[in-house]
């Protein structure tokens, strides 16, 4: 996909925030739609279907929490990353991003190189998960047969019991994203079992010793994700 083809919703109430991410991303070819509020993004991205959206926390009306949450409801947004960009640095303002359903948080003041930067690498999920049919998940050395229950790494097939292989397909669909335990334990594990809180992370050790380590990052208090 060309970045022409791509399109970016900035939301943010400071004009002047809105102008110099805008330029700097509409520079390299990026097609940029802007709100100033929670409520515009939630319109916004209703009508354009973005593949980026790029919002602020603190926000008159409607606050990008809120925004995220209810841009998440919507089925055919399911796939758009949201990523935050705001002042607010703290902890518990992370946590209640990620709740929300944000795939990513960028802290202002960012250099507007390593803001491009960063969307580049956010909106490189967008391709680096090729599928056939849904069947096959490809990134860069990983295969997932999904159908097959196999996975090769580097051209070596690896064996993985069924709950290993589920996680490992789960958080590798979406890399970057990241999953929020609960949401692991319902994909996963669902209603077969009742199994204890240690039990993702006893997976997730597993698969990094077969996987590789630096695969799967723990966001403290939220849950895990796939870095390819």
């Amino acid at each position: 996909m060309k970045n022409k083809d791509i399109k970016i919703l900035l939301v943010d109430d400071e004009p002047d925030i809105l102008e110099i991410v805008g330029y700097n991303l509409s520079k390299v070819g990026y097609k940029i739609i802007t709100g100033e509020n929670g409520i515009e993004a939630v319109e916004k991205a209703k009508k354009h279907k973005p593949h980026l959206i790029i919002l602020d926390v603190m926000m008159p009306e409607m606050d990008g929490i809120e925004a995220c949450e209810r841009i998440r409801e919507q089925p055919d947004l399911n796939n758009t990353i949201i990523t935050f960009l705001t002042a607010r640095g703290e902890d518990y303002s992370q946590v209640a991003g990620f709740d929300a359903g944000a795939d990513d948080y960028i802290a202002k003041p960012i250099k507007p190189k390593v803001l491009v930067s960063k969307v580049k690498a956010l909106l490189r999920r967008l391709k680096d998960v090729e599928s056939d049919a849904g069947n096959i998940v490809k990134i860069g050395d990983l295969i997932i047969y999904k159908e097959e229950y196999k996975i090769t790494n580097k051209g070596v097939e690896i064996t993985l019991p069924r709950k290993e292989f589920e996680l490992l397909s789960l958080l590798a669909t979406k890399p970057g994203k990241v999953f929020k335990r609960e949401e692991i334990l319902d994909k996963v594990w669902g209603n077969e079992v009742v199994v204890g809180a240690r039990t993702i992370d006893v997976h997730i050790r597993k698969l990094r010793e077969k996987i590789g380590d630096k695969s799967f990052k723990t966001i403290k208090g939220v849950g895990y994700k796939f870095v390819d």
